[in-house]
């Protein structure tokens, strides 16, 4: 069989409308399959996301072109990123010019100052902790986890909000020992 007979042989399946064709000739085995669209199933669409964004100060999004607005993303997401370590940076800096120990999260996950919303917290500002103290809990996967102040003394800050999200090695108490 050669090329210009495959090729008629495919003509002939589209014409007459097949969905398979298979052929056999001194042990040379040709197949044509033709997938047709199925028109698609009468289902509602599904819901588009809704993204909100906001432009950079001082530009408008109409008025830049796509590779201005990709630099200016980049710039967008460099400076939120640096403000987001300068200031944790700074947090960090003004525990160590208090002469305070700073509690970091071991782990990522949500921030509770108390067992449950009617309970009171574990910790407050002014309170006197021991190294083995429970003060506070951070929920990672449905899994409640109590940290431990690890030193003794006071309790003067407190970086996170109850119910906030918390990252690896984020600093949660400001204990002056």
């Amino acid at each position: 069989m050669n090329l210009k007979e495959i090729k008629d042989l495919i003509e002939l399946v589209s014409e007459r409308g097949l969905a398979e064709f298979e052929i056999e000739r001194h042990g040379f085995r040709l197949r044509i399959s033709c997938f047709k669209e199925e028109p698609a199933p009468a289902m509602a669409p599904a819901a588009t996301p809704l993204i909100v964004s906001s432009p950079v100060s001082g530009t408008s999004a109409l008025t830049t072109s796509a590779p201005d607005r990709k630099l200016l993303k980049a710039e967008a997401a460099a400076s939120a990123g640096s403000s987001s370590t300068d200031r944790a940076g700074e947090t960090t800096d003004a525990a160590a010019a208090d002469n305070l120990h700073t509690i970091k999260s071991p782990i990522v996950g949500t921030f509770y100052r108390a067992s449950s919303p009617q309970s009171d917290p574990f910790v407050k500002i002014g309170d006197h902790v021991d190294s083995d103290t429970v003060v506070c809990i951070i929920e990672a996967m449905k899994l409640m986890n109590e940290i431990q102040a690890e030193v003794s003394g006071q309790v003067v800050k407190t970086f996170v909000e109850n119910g906030q999200p918390v990252e690896y090695g984020q600093p949660l108490f400001g204990i002056r020992v």
